[in-house]
């Protein structure tokens, strides 16, 4: 084998193993993105939905204790209750909260607090004390509600960034195969090619 033939061949083998590289670097990058996408729905959405489901259930059975004047409840549930929901709320704020769902929940706290301690300044339920509990119910539902919908809202956008990711995949990969084609030829033609016997 000539000292040419040797150096085509070299660049030959250079060019495809340049293309795999390259393509790779972009195949790993994209399947980082739908990784990352997948853990963020899992852990910062549905993680996020469930806390809020937890939440508002426990909200739901202080307000039918509140309706009924259920003052077993408020007696020997309420303090295990509460408990449980900042349990939730503390596990809430580890999740990746956006700038809009980070206020929200700032207010949800703010609410709860002023629930606790409305709860706790009057043991007894009366009717003010009952009716302004439910307005703070009311308003903690609206914030649990919004909070709903964000998860849903981020869940759709990191959805549609994995499915760009992929289809970004698809397309390199198709890329891939016609400059493997394109390339193959090439390299057939420079080996192929011999400029001796044309003298």
């Amino acid at each position: 084998m000539t000292f040419f033939n040797k150096i085509k061949w070299i660049l030959g083998i250079l060019l495809v193993f340049v293309l795999i590289a390259i393509t790779n670097l972009i195949d790993r990058n994209n399947f980082i993105r739908v990784r990352d996408s997948v853990v963020t729905i899992y852990e910062d959405r549905l993680v996020a939905k469930e806390l809020i489901y937890e939440m508002s259930k426990s909200v739901n059975d202080k307000e039918i204790a509140l309706v009924s004047k259920d003052s077993v409840f408020f007696k020997e549930k309420n303090l295990k209750v509460n408990t449980q929901i900042k349990g939730f709320l503390s596990r809430f704020e580890q999740t990746k909260l956006t700038t809009e769902e980070g206020k929200t929940f700032e207010d949800l706290k703010s609410n709860f607090n002023s629930l606790f301690n409305s709860e706790h300044s009057s043991l007894d339920q009366n009717s003010e004390n009952s009716s302004a509990s439910l307005a703070l119910i009311s308003d903690i539902k609206d914030n649990l509600d919004d909070l709903s919908k964000i998860q849903i809202s981020e869940g759709s956008k990191q959805l549609a960034i994995s499915k760009k990711a992929i289809n970004t995949v698809e397309l390199f990969t198709q890329i891939e195969i016609y400059l493997l084609v394109f390339l193959a030829i090439v390299i057939q033609i420079i080996v192929i090619y011999n400029p001796k016997a044309k003298q």
